[in-house]
Order: structure tokens, then sequence, then C-alpha cells
């Protein structure tokens, strides 16, 4: 059929190639690790199309392990993104690891003092002016509650998300803890463990927007974030979390682990 000579014909918009499918050092990275982590665990995901496939946004997911970041990475990657976390600065100076982790653009975060400035964010955010993602933990460490469910957040995903107006994508799993146990050193080889990843809708931040960006103001929108995370980890474990979030600093014991910036 031939168009009228007054109507527009609109040709089919050109998909956008996946940042996954342009050569980098992740395809290294990938070639390692993908093999690796699918030797010792079958990836479980659920909803995964709610992960955008363009465009910068931050991905919070819960942390129970210290080989939660491999296979998350593990998995942003099969669902179509290069994942860029926040990683502690000690590791960037070691041998081979420290090149790969500059090479894929990994985000190093000294710890101490210095740890609590901007630089952090300041680094990650360029990750995101740049159109891609970036994982930040809101929990910082280890989850210390008894039974791994999310404990009270740290603010450096609100803040990130509130100053920059980026959308945070909120991430549960659950399974981990089978091929690393919690404060473990060790890997369970066999038998083969299932991991469950339950990706969730961007978090409605917009009643924070415009607010001055205090401690009360950050520490709100922190708990909206944790909330629609715990809410995704019920769903996978199909049990309810306890009612009252644990808090560390009512608790007795040593902070260790990931610093979410």
């Amino acid at each position: 059929m031939v168009p009228h000579p007054d109507e527009t014909v609109n040709p089919p918009a050109r998909r956008e190639r996946s940042e996954k499918s342009r050569p980098s050092i992740f395809w290294v990275l990938a070639g390692i690790l993908v093999p690796i982590g699918s030797l010792l665990a079958r990836f479980r995901i659920v909803d995964g199309e709610k992960m955008p496939r363009h465009g910068a946004y931050i991905i919070s997911p819960n942390h129970y392990s210290e080989i939660d970041p491999v296979m998350m990475g593990i998995a942003i990657w099969k669902l179509g993104r290069l994942p860029r976390f926040l990683a502690k600065e000690s590791l960037f100076h070691v041998p081979v690891l420290g090149w790969f982790l500059r090479r894929s653009g990994q985000v190093p975060v000294a710890r101490g003092g210095s740890a609590r400035g901007s630089a952090p964010l300041d680094a990650a955010q360029k990750i995101v002016e740049d159109g891609r993602v970036v994982v930040i933990y809101p929990e910082g460490s280890l989850t210390r509650d008894p039974d791994m469910w999310p404990m009270r957040g740290k603010t450096g995903a609100a803040r990130m998300a509130l100053e920059h107006d980026i959308p945070v994508i909120p991430m549960a799993h659950w399974g981990t803890q089978q091929v690393m146990a919690r404060y473990a050193k060790k890997i369970s080889l066999f038998p083969r463990k299932t991991i469950a990843v339950k990706v969730g809708d961007p978090v409605d931040l917009s009643a924070f927007r415009g607010r001055n960006l205090d401690a009360a103001t950050l520490t709100e929108a922190t708990a909206v974030i944790m909330d629609a995370i715990t809410a995704l980890l019920e769903d996978l474990r199909g049990e309810e979390a306890p009612e009252k979030r644990w808090d560390p600093s009512q608790h007795n014991q040593k902070e260790t682990g990931r610093f979410d910036g």
C-alpha cells in the first residue's frame, strides 16, 4: 500500500544495542565467572523483565554472604547489564584482581574516616552520568539479623538517588548462603545449589523530592528502599520478615563488611 503524500511514515525504531553486546573487559570476566557460578548454582530469576536494559539507575540488593557480589554480578549480567560495585579500596591493590577491578570501572571506597566523604558517591555518579548502573548495598555490610532478613540500611543509595534523580531498582536474592555461609571463608561445591533472584519495580521516592536532604529525610527514604527489598525477599522465602528491622546500633556486635557510601 502506497502512503498518501501528506502522510508521515515512521520507520521502525532502531533497537538500541545492549551495553553487554559491546566488547569490553566484562566479556573476559563473564567468561571466567559465569561458568564457575553456573557450576556452583542454577539461577531462578523472577520478574527479570523489570530491570531496565538501558539507562542509568541504582540496583539495591540485600546482603548476607561474602559471595553475594559475585553471584549478583552474574545475575545482573544475565539480565543484560554490566554491574559496577562500590568495593573496598584495598582490593584494588591486589595483583591481577586490582587490574580487573579498575578496567571494569568498579568504584574504590576507602575504609575508615575518609570513606564517609563524598568521593565514592562522586565516582559512582560518574557511572550513572554515562548511562550505566551502580550496585549499592544499602545495608553497608552483611546483615546482622539472626535469620538473615535485611537490617537497617545506610543512606548512601537514597542520597545518590535523591540528589541526582536516579531510579532505585530493588533486588532480593535467596540461596547464596548455601554456596558460602555468612561469615564463612569456604565455598560449598556440591551439590549444586539454587539461587532465587527477584527484581522489583523502581522504588517510589517521589514523597522526598524537593525536600531538604537532611539526616531525617535520608533515613526515611532509606527505610522505604529497605521495605521494598524486604518485600521481595518475603516473596522468595515465602515467609514474613520481623515487624521490627534489626538495628546494629542497638546491638553490641562488631560491624564488618562492605561500605555503602
